[in-house]
């Protein structure tokens, strides 16, 4: 009994000892992009909670309302379902109804550079969440920590810090720079399942505004269907001056009921989900 659980052990060690980091990191960001690419093919439900905060991380307000999100025309839409958690009236329904229609029909008939402003806006942000999840690959160094089962899902646990002499390749993607995190990656298809990090020392931008202590996100992706991974839930807590005057919110979304679309109601009505929009 005692040889078979030393062999047990050793071989724990052994199967531990082959595990490469990187290895796991890198197609973890492949997962990623592939990921990046089939959103804009989903259509889905965003329900937003968002707080102000006083200096004390006190409830200074709190909104939250769900909307049906989609792009109309080749950029985002959001359609208002439920304001406070409270269904829309009938009226009010129509009214949401009406409004997409007239949107519709204004990008339509727009001009080609109104278009092309509008869209090109758009897939900034789109190209901006994106950055942000790659530099994660280059702004740290990763350290496994184990493994635990989240959400059904088997993972490696990785433990991120700063990886010394890392130049953020954006201002976005500077307060990196000032994080520490945790990365929970699926064992078969390595997709992120979890990500949380947070701010550990302040980060300054164009010495105007400053990123502290205090912030922090989580993010939590889950499978949606042909081999696509996409975030359910999205956390963060913000800890930040702009000209010395403290700026302190939260936001909380959950997203769900995604549905796919192809061809060419794809172009019109698909939409990738922000992974950072709080963080921006």
């Amino acid at each position: 009994m005692k040889r078979a659980c030393l062999v047990l052990a050793w071989t724990a060690w052994a199967a531990a000892a082959e595990v490469n980091v990187q290895e796991i990191v890198r197609r973890s960001v492949e997962a990623g992009d592939r990921n990046w690419r089939e959103a804009p093919n989903y259509v889905f439900t965003e329900r937003d909670l968002e707080e102000k905060l006083d200096f004390h991380g006190r409830v200074k307000s709190r909104t939250y309302n769900t909307y049906e999100v989609m792009v109309l025309e080749g950029s985002e839409y959001r359609k208002l379902l439920k304001r406070s958690d409270q269904p829309l009236s009938p009226g009010e329904l129509k009214a949401e109804d009406e409004k997409l229609e007239a949107e519709r029909a204004r990008r339509q008939h727009e001009s080609a550079r109104e278009r092309q402003k509008r869209i090109s806006r758009y897939e900034a942000e789109r190209q901006q969440d994106h950055a942000m999840m790659r530099e994660m690959a280059d702004a740290f160094d990763y350290k496994l920590a184990g493994e635990e089962t989240v959400d059904g899902h088997r993972c490696y646990i990785l433990d991120a810090t700063p990886h010394p002499g890392y130049v953020a390749k954006t201002r976005d993607t500077k307060v990196l720079s000032g994080m520490r995190g945790r990365m929970w990656v699926d064992h078969e298809t390595f997709q992120w399942v979890k990500v949380e990090a947070e701010v550990m020392h302040p980060v300054s931008f164009y010495a105007v505004a400053t990123v502290g202590p205090g912030t922090k996100f989580q993010l939590r992706q889950a499978p949606v269907g042909d081999g696509v991974w996409l975030p359910v839930h999205f956390a963060v807590r913000v800890n930040a001056s702009v000209f010395f005057l403290s700026r302190n919110s939260a936001e909380d979304e959950t997203y769900s009921n995604y549905r796919r679309v192809s061809g060419e109601a794809a172009r019109s009505k698909g939409v990738s989900p922000p992974l950072a929009r709080g963080a921006r």
